[in-house]
């Protein structure tokens, strides 16, 4: 039994759904799948050239605000980033290049916390070398693979999958065919996993 985690590293609330994901799909047997891509072709298929966080003030005040009201809630440190949104790609093609390996979500992890609670700019190589680093993994290695066409390829082919899979927003979770949105729905496509 699987669950898919499409995510995007510049997403806010993807941020709390990567810190509590796997400790609750383990809790009832099932696996995560992580799936990073990217929201920007997205929007861009939408007419926009930014987040709608910015694009639309109202809203980005809104999801600040919640932001901070859902990290309260579940205990987790939160900072606003003083970029928004910021770069991914070079984490997201880090995952995609070892989708298989047993520290990705560690990583996925550790690359949130310096977005949203360090506020350290991840589009940085040595912002995800210390990820790597700190998680005891051959950061060097690991960088260079990520860079090589192959890589860059895989990344670019999963975030079209994720286009042609209806996946408009981050984070989203698919279970066979069906698509739920938003970290208020990760409860319940794990308990559609299990019907």
């Amino acid at each position: 039994m699987q669950i898919e985690f499409w995510f995007e590293f510049a997403s806010t609330y993807s941020y709390p759904t990567a810190m509590r994901i796997e400790a609750l799909a383990a809790s009832r047997g099932v696996q995560v799948v992580w799936r990073p891509f990217l929201l920007g072709p997205i929007f861009n298929q939408q007419g926009w050239n930014d987040s709608p966080f910015n694009i639309y003030p109202v809203k980005g005040r809104y999801m600040w605000r919640d932001m901070e009201r859902l990290c309260e809630e579940l205990g987790l440190p939160f900072r606003r980033p003083s970029a928004f949104p910021r770069n991914g790609l070079l984490a997201a093609r880090v995952v995609c290049a070892h989708a298989d390996a047993a520290w990705v979500p560690d990583f996925v992890r550790s690359v949130y916390r310096a977005n949203f609670v360090e506020d350290a700019e991840i589009s940085n190589p040595a912002v995800v070398e210390r990820c790597l680093t700190d998680l005891g993994q051959d950061a060097t290695a690991i960088l260079a693979a990520a860079q090589t066409q192959a890589a860059k390829d895989k990344f670019r082919s999963q975030t079209a999958e994720a286009m042609a899979r209806g996946i408009f927003g981050a984070p989203s979770f698919v279970v066979g065919n069906e698509l739920f949105w938003g970290n208020d729905r990760l409860e319940a496509a794990i308990a559609w996993v299990l019907r």
